[in-house]
């Protein structure tokens, strides 16, 4: 266990601050009625795609280190790949939005309300979830295998173990990619440089501000799980590439992005902060109020006792 014990604290960690920082946003938008915008209602979803993804993971890897066993089920596995695919192809969709919503908000804000109507806000996220359910759904019933290489269950690892024809695998899977990473990039490129255009063209210089802060904060996180996909996928297409990177790779992108994107959020948006120290405020005041009411009726049934 000396191998491994740092692996595991690495990973049992990792986990835990996933689960609390995407949870501090999650709560800190669901229980403020000022961040009931389409900006956020949108952004809802990506620490929801960011937890599903790291508890598709990290539990598999504690557990199969404690065990010293890597061994997992047929039904597991296709639980871990198809939350994890749901994972990577939704936080593409949602950042996709997203940036449909920002270009919006700066290029047409006398039709934001209309064209982001609570909806046409309810339809997008209906769209979104059903085209990644269904496309990663088709994605993953193609494949049969019983071993894999990688150290979690994904579709390129699985498709190096068939010994027959895996053309349409190949093509479906190119196809996939195409969609989600290439159209995601062709349509946040085209709203930025959209919006980047009304910028320059406006005189107000905080409107000229807001704008940058909240698209920066946007690209950043865009171009990180973008960048990051995109290696670990072209790691998987290349035969020369070492098992071991491949590895550091495809974990990269279950650690990075779920870790970094609330932190950047909470950072670069000024209301999430702001909201989020609020709401806290107000459980830390609660568990104040619930703890001493407690050792008041604690007080009073030990006097009651004792009489």
């Amino acid at each position: 266990m000396e191998i491994t014990s740092p692996t595991f604290i690495f990973g049992t960690l990792t986990y835990c601050f996933i689960l609390l920082f995407n949870m501090t946003v999650l709560l800190t938008i669901a229980l403020n009625r000022k961040l009931h915008k389409p900006m956020y209602v949108l952004l809802f979803n990506l620490p929801l795609n960011d937890m599903m993804g790291a508890s598709a993971f990290f539990p598999q890897l504690v557990s199969s280190i404690l065990s010293q066993n890597r061994s997992i089920t047929y039904s597991a596995c296709f639980v871990q790949a198809l939350l994890i695919h749901l994972y990577g192809a939704g936080t593409f969709l949602t950042l996709t939005a997203m940036a449909y919503d920002r270009y919006v908000a700066i290029c047409c804000p006398l039709k934001y309300n209309t064209m982001m109507s609570p909806n046409n806000l309810l339809k997008i996220i209906i769209i979104m979830w059903i085209l990644n359910v269904t496309l990663i759904g088709i994605l993953l019933a193609m494949n049969y295998r019983k071993e894999i290489l990688d150290m979690y269950c994904n579709n390129p690892s699985l498709l190096r173990l068939i010994c027959g024809d895996i053309q349409l695998n190949s093509y479906y899977g190119l196809f996939i990619t195409i969609f989600f990473q290439g159209l995601s990039l062709l349509i946040v490129v085209f709203t930025y440089i959209k919006i980047l255009i009304t910028v320059v063209s406006k005189r107000q210089f905080d409107a000229k501000s807001k704008a940058i802060q909240t698209c920066g904060t946007h690209l950043i996180v865009f171009l990180c799980l973008e960048f990051n996909a995109f290696f670990a996928l072209i790691a998987h297409r290349l035969p020369n590439v070492s098992p071991y990177i491949r590895r550091a790779l495809g974990v990269s992108v279950m650690v990075f992005p779920p870790f970094l994107n609330p932190l950047i959020y909470g950072l670069k948006t000024k209301e999430i902060p702001h909201n989020a120290r609020h709401g806290i405020s107000l459980l830390r005041n609660s568990c104040l109020l619930i703890k001493r009411v407690i050792l008041l009726t604690g007080g009073l049934l030990k006097r009651i006792f004792v009489q």
